[in-house]
């Protein structure tokens, strides 16, 4: 055989060889293409530093409601009283929202004590609190979300910083013994655009008093509880203790009114999303 035979007879060779291997591995498997690789589930992306996050207000449906991020904070006061320890370190794994205001009394169709439309509804009762926000599409934020949104990844003593300026905020020093319009004091808004978490009026928040360190498993958000007592939040805004900040927190039974004690709501979801 002369070598451009053994040239050609190489080449058919070459032919099968690369038209067999395909059908080879399609019957024996031998050849099959590598598992991919399980992508993971996104993890969330936390804020670190209170100066990591631009303020995103949104209309939802008729009320202003600012959107916090997922982050860590150190949630109590080790200087603070005894139900404000320990403190411990929160995280909030998910995205949600809060109103930009106290509920006033003209979005609750009812006047409190104070009868101007755009002061906060007080003098109500955590079940009615409940109520409206359930009727509304939200809910009352929890006692972390709540002290979260006010004082963020930072642990700030004030929404605004470290130390009680009192021209940003509403309390016993400049109210003359009652309640402003909400959103008087922008410049003291919290690192996510809420207004008023320091000052105005205290704020019923959806959780069962229970000791520290907070954990949202441990049955004090249950909502069906109707005799436990539950926890209104605002540090400097009922005249008393201004100086604790934002870490104080009180207790009242859920069928109590006091002038000084309005809320705002949260949700997880907006509409449509």
């Amino acid at each position: 055989m002369n070598h451009t035979g053994r040239n050609v007879r190489a080449f058919i060779r070459k032919l099968v060889i690369l038209f067999t291997l395909p059908l080879i591995a399609g019957c024996s498997g031998a050849l099959e293409e590598p598992t991919a690789t399980p992508i993971p589930s996104p993890t969330p992306s936390y804020i670190a530093r209170n100066a990591d996050w631009t303020p995103i207000i949104e209309d939802v449906d008729g009320t202003e409601m600012v959107e916090v991020p997922p982050g860590c904070f150190p949630m109590g006061n080790e200087d603070g009283r005894r139900d404000e320890k320990p403190v411990t370190q929160v995280c909030i794994d998910y995205t949600f929202w809060i109103d930009r205001t106290e509920v006033t009394n003209q979005a609750f169709g009812q006047t409190g004590n104070a009868t101007g439309d755009l002061q906060p509804r007080e003098n109500l009762t955590w079940f009615e609190a409940r109520d409206f926000c359930t009727a509304r599409g939200s809910r009352l934020p929890t006692e972390a979300e709540w002290e979260y949104s006010a004082r963020g990844p930072d642990g700030l003593v004030y929404p605004w910083g470290n130390e009680l300026v009192d021209d940003l905020l509403v309390f016993e020093r400049n109210s003359g013994n009652q309640t402003a319009s909400v959103g008087s004091k922008p410049e003291g808004a919290s690192w996510v655009g809420a207004v008023d978490m320091a000052g105005n009026v205290w704020e019923w928040v959806s959780s069962l008093y229970e000791p520290y360190p907070y954990n949202a498993t441990d049955g004090r958000e249950d909502l069906t509880d109707n005799t436990g007592q539950r926890v209104y939040r605002g540090g400097t805004g009922s005249y008393i203790d201004f100086a604790a900040g934002m870490m104080i927190r009180f207790r009242a039974a859920p069928d109590t009114r006091d002038w000084f004690v309005g809320f705002r709501c949260a949700r997880t979801t907006l509409p449509d999303s």
